[in-house]
């Protein structure tokens, strides 16, 4: 072969090499280039559905396309997580919902189909909401320390109000009782909102619940609230003390929203959405949005997929030895 030749023959072939490279590239820089669905697997109208859509509507802006929200509702969360995994890994279908219920819990409750850590690419941590334990008004009680000791006097006999096996209010529920040494009866009702009217009405005793469903009843003297169950005090109750300031170091519940894509997503497109996240959640009206939902935004450095990933780890490693010692398995 001659030196013309050979040189000719080299830049063919490294013109060749990149190809598959320059093509990946160019079609990362167009994406997205139609509507991406987002799956929540709750009905519309709920928690959920309002904190994807506050974030996502605000993520149209970065991306260029709309963000089409997906209600499907069904077997806490687990039906529509559940077609997440097997949609095409391509950015645009993706998944946002309560994790710590539906990556946390369900894999340690149900007997699921796919992986809920091996099945998912993480895009960001959105918020999250600690939780307030509260008791009805005519609770004898006046602070946490009280409340435990009553409590241990009448093993068995308090009532709790959660929304069914596994959900955050439950477990926070069977964490407390693992922390404290008291037992109590739990009320399964179709919705917090119906647990905290009796609760309102004097017709169960406690409820752990988030604030947005609370703190409008507290406010108004209908119920007491012992502690918020988080490190620092809530800027929407700086009032109520923390579970450390109260007397129960360690008893920290905060249910998590988060955004995955299937398994396999090209990483361009998981950075260009984690940044259209990243944007979204440093907007002052999607912050005042949220924090009028008494939900939290995490810091900037914890919003990255790689924080997700550490996190999810974390709390699986936290609360799976807590579920699996209570015996909490749905068919």
């Amino acid at each position: 072969m001659t030196s013309l030749a050979r040189r000719q023959f080299l830049q063919l072939a490294a013109t060749a090499a990149a190809l598959p490279t320059m093509s990946s590239l160019a079609w990362a820089e167009s994406y997205p280039s139609r509507p991406v669905t987002c799956i929540v697997p709750t009905a519309a109208g709920g928690p959920q559905d309002v904190v994807a859509r506050i974030v996502t509507e605000r993520m149209r802006d970065s991306l260029g396309q709309p963000i089409v929200i997906e209600n499907v509702a069904g077997a806490t969360g687990t039906i529509g997580i559940g077609r997440v995994p097997a949609a095409e890994p391509d950015g645009y279908t993706l998944a946002f919902s309560v994790s710590f219920a539906t990556h946390v819990v369900n894999p340690a409750v149900y007997s699921l189909k796919y992986d809920a850590v091996e099945d998912f690419e993480p895009i960001a941590r959105v918020a999250h909401s600690p939780q307030l334990i509260l008791a009805k008004k005519a609770m004898p009680a006046d602070d946490l320390n009280q409340l435990i000791a009553w409590l241990k006097k009448n093993p068995g006999e308090v009532t709790v109000g959660h929304i069914g096996p596994g959900s955050p209010a439950h477990v926070a529920g069977i964490f407390f009782q693992r922390q404290t040494g008291a037992r109590f009866r739990y009320v399964t009702y179709r919705g917090a909102g119906l647990a905290m009217k009796d609760l309102v009405g004097g017709h169960i005793d406690m409820m752990i619940a988030p604030p947005v469903i609370s703190l409008g009843a507290m406010r108004g003297g209908k119920i007491k609230a012992y502690a918020v169950t988080a490190e620092t005090r809530l800027p929407s109750a700086p009032d109520i003390p923390t579970v450390d300031e109260a007397g129960l170091p360690g008893l920290h519940t905060a249910p998590w929203f988060a955004l995955w894509a299937p398994k396999g997503t090209p990483r361009d497109v998981i950075t260009r959405l984690n940044a259209a996240v990243t944007e979204a959640l440093a907007d002052p009206a999607v912050r005042n949005r949220l924090g009028k939902l008494a939900l939290e935004v995490p810091p900037r450095e914890q919003q990255t997929p790689e924080a997700l990933r550490a996190f999810h780890k974390a709390e699986i490693e936290k609360w799976w030895p807590i579920i699996k010692e209570a015996g909490i398995r749905i068919q």
